[in-house]
């Protein structure tokens, strides 16, 4: 078994705390489910959001998904002119039998614009 990195992000319509919640829980679940996994197999998470997200920290919505006992990290994105605005990035480790090249990657909404060479097909709101 391996420990392999499981990238993500969301496009969030506005900084609202429930909107960022729901959009996280939701990547975070297609994450794992994208790569058969669950919680137990979890090393850590670090969850990064743009500087105009503000309303909530993005881990709270994996503890609320139940992950007490994973390492949760929250850090800001580089404030780059012309980037991308209202992005939740995730970048998860795991232990996984998957090798690097069968790891699924999830971008929705319209962070799938960021890795269109990694993105799965999937929900495009």
């Amino acid at each position: 078994m391996s420990v392999r990195a499981l990238r993500g992000a969301i496009q969030l319509e506005v900084d609202e705390r429930v909107h960022l919640l729901e959009g996280v829980r939701q990547l975070f679940q297609e994450m794992l489910t994208a790569n058969a996994l669950d919680q137990d197999d979890l090393v850590s998470v670090l969850f990064t959001a743009t500087p105009d997200l503000v309303s909530e920290f993005p881990a709270v919505a994996a503890r609320e998904l139940g992950m007490t006992d994973v390492p949760l990290m929250c850090a800001q994105e580089l404030d780059i002119a012309g980037s991308l605005p209202r992005v939740v990035r995730i970048l998860a480790y795991a232990e996984t039998e998957l090798t690097k090249p069968e790891i699924k990657h999830v971008y929705l909404a319209g962070a799938a614009a960021l890795r269109q060479d990694l993105a799965v097909a999937g929900d495009t709101r």
